[in-house]
């Protein structure tokens, strides 16, 4: 199903421009100067033609998408479309805006090859301007285009929701036969009827439901009896309609000729539209009954009638939309025939073979001879109606709770209904003697104690903690499978480990560089000598270079006049304020902060990061200082 409301708006011309341009002045940079790199401008520039002519394919490529393309929708569509609309001049406004599309693109091109050469700030704004107005002047020339597809979108959001593939049935003939009135009997919609022809210039759809489907109505325009090249785009509709939509066909006549058109002529009608009937069930329908009856009609009239009733395989059915007579025969009678039909087209598909192959219908077949007719109780047969008023009415449950007390007083018999041999025994207590035994005898006297025992062991296991326990009792199949399975599991362990043992990664040592860093010449020394070598020359070596590199901070050692002095380390002490060095009084370091104040006020006020901010804000933003444009002029674009 088609649904050609969502199709979006089409601008006009003007407002397609102005749309694009001021998108382009919102969602890109607006201040550039000329002491910019050059390199800067050119970029600046040519992201303006690129944004506009993106936004400009963007617009073109949605209105060629939502639009229908009347060689992908059903052809009846395709026709209507045709009909009312000229396909030629669709094609051609989709084509035109198409190339529009591809004309903006090659100047968007064009004019970013000319920006990568511009040597100057105001060359590149010209070839900027250029370009913007090269496309405004192509989007002016697609203005009749533009108006042409925003009427048809309007026009096309009008049109009723058909589905050419569900279960339809359409009414045609002559203008004022009673089409509209018999759609408005049978659905929700609500058609115009009115004493005079054409009331109905395009198809409406109403709905209804039979046999629990969901039913589609359309009603046709009326049709007059000439060529079809002489036919207006009125008349074309219901063409349309009857060509392509899989239907039942309802051909209303009129017998009484009020519509204006006499009996001869609603039958050549018929004659001349029968092609279109082509496979499809029709049902040839007599309005107007309560003003002329067929058998009424001359023997020649009538034996038209019967020619189409047996030529054609229609249904010939009478009503009367005036007095409702024979409307919802009329209706029911078209359904069944299209159901009927649409079965038959399915099974002389290729499908068929494949659905049947799934269907099994189980049939159930006579076991014997016997006639098993359904039993009605005699009672029930002869039983009279209740009436609530007959004071010989016979008496309801509801009738006894009234008498004895009402709701929560009274209780229901429930043993009065019982089937037993004699009725007497409906009320008998449990006897003490059954069958020469008494009862007595198996009902075990030390019950009440034997429970009393029970009831005081569970307690006190409950008290010894018997039940608290989260251990599983286990049985000694369960044990003997849990130990196994400890013991295959200890067992995989141990694999484990001896396959890393010997096929361990070898972990990367510390480098030989880092290492030494790390250790001590008594290490180095004591290393050396564990492996038999005299160490004694490595070790003079070491202390030698050892002398004579500086001292880092961590190995510094205060002398003894420091000591002696208690001053702390270097890296206890509390450094100098590095502010005040350089001054010679406090008057002088004030008279510098003041300065400084001053210096800082002027950088605070622009908003400015820190003295090295040299960013120019935009002075005047576009959004603030533009005003509305007078008529005819934008330059301020």
């Amino acid at each position: 199903l088609y649904n050609f409301k969502k199709i979006e708006p089409v601008p006009t011309s003007t407002d397609f421009i102005d749309i694009i341009l001021s998108k382009t002045q919102r969602k890109t940079p607006t201040v550039i100067h000329k002491n910019y790199n050059i390199g800067r401008i050119r970029q600046f520039y040519m992201r303006k033609v690129k944004f506009t002519q993106e936004n400009f394919d963007e617009k073109f490529k949605n209105i060629l998408d939502e639009f229908p393309k009347l060689e992908d929708i059903h052809p009846f569509y395709a026709d209507l479309m045709n009909v009312l609309y000229d396909k030629d001049h669709y094609k051609l406004a989709l084509g035109q805006i198409n190339t529009a599309r591809h004309l903006i693109d090659q100047v968007a091109k064009d004019y970013v090859r000319l920006l990568k050469f511009g040597d100057s700030l105001y060359r590149c704004k010209q070839l900027k301007k250029a370009a913007l107005g090269r496309m405004a002047t192509v989007m002016k020339r697609q203005k009749d285009s533009l108006a042409y597809l925003e009427q048809v979108r309007q026009h096309l959001s009008r049109l009723p929701s058909i589905d050419p593939n569900t279960r339809t049935l359409l009414i045609c003939g002559y203008p004022n036969v009673g089409k509209s009135s018999f759609i408005n009997k049978i659905t929700r919609a609500d058609v115009d009827v009115q004493p005079y022809a054409f009331t109905t210039k395009s198809l409406f759809v109403g709905h209804m439901d039979y046999k629990y489907m969901r039913w589609q109505v359309i009603d046709t325009p009326g049709i007059l009896d000439h060529p079809l090249e002489e036919r207006n785009t009125i008349e074309m509709q219901s063409i349309t309609a009857m060509a392509h939509l899989r239907s039942c066909i309802m051909y209303f006549m009129d017998l009484s000729e009020q519509c204006g058109y006499s009996v001869e002529d609603q039958v050549k009608l018929f004659n001349n539209i029968k092609p279109l009937f082509a496979n499809k069930p029709i049902v040839l329908v007599i309005n107007k009954i309560d003003q002329a009856k067929p058998e009424d009609l001359p023997e020649e009239q009538k034996k038209w009638i019967e020619d189409i009733a047996n030529g054609e395989n229609a249904t010939v059915l009478t009503m009367s939309c005036y007095n409702d007579d024979g409307v919802m025969n009329v209706r029911n009678s078209a359904c069944d025939k299209l159901l009927q039909a649409r079965v038959e087209m399915k099974m002389k598909g290729n499908k068929i073979n494949d659905v049947i192959n799934k269907i099994h219908l189980a049939q159930p077949q006579q076991r014997d001879n016997i006639a098993r007719l359904p039993n009605v109780p005699a009672e029930v047969a002869t039983r009279v109606k209740y009436d609530l008023n007959d004071p010989n009415r016979r008496r309801l449950e509801k009738d006894l709770e009234i008498e004895n007390g009402g709701a929560g007083v009274y209780n229901v018999d429930v043993k009065k209904k019982y089937l037993l041999e004699d009725d007497d025994w409906k009320y008998d207590v449990i006897p003490e003697f059954l069958d020469g035994h008494n009862v007595a005898d198996f009902i075990d006297p030390e019950i009440e104690e034997k429970l009393e025992a029970l009831e005081r062991e569970e307690e006190r296991l409950e008290q010894e903690g018997f039940y608290n326990s989260d251990e599983e009792i286990l049985d000694d199949e369960e044990e003997a499978m849990r130990t196994a399975a400890d013991g295959i599991r200890e067992r995989k362990k141990l694999i484990i480990q001896a396959h890393r043992a010997a096929h361990g990664r070898t972990r990367p040592k510390l480098p030989k560089t880092v290492s030494a860093k790390q250790s001590t010449v008594e290490e180095m020394e004591g290393h050396l000598e564990s492996m038999g070598i005299d160490a004694t020359d490595a070790v003079e070596r070491t202390k030698t270079s050892a002398s004579n590199r500086k001292r880092t901070r961590a190995e510094a050692i205060p002398d003894e006049a420091v000591r002696d002095a208690n001053a702390s380390e270097r890296g206890e002490a509390l450094a100098e304020e590095m502010s005040q060095l350089g001054f010679r009084n406090v008057k002088q370091k004030k008279e510098a902060d003041k300065q400084k104040k001053l210096v800082q006020k002027q950088s605070a006020k622009l908003g400015k990061r820190g003295e090295a901010d040299r960013a120019i804000q935009t002075k005047m933003p576009k959004h603030l200082f533009s005003s509305k444009t007078s008529m005819g002029t934008r330059d301020w674009r």
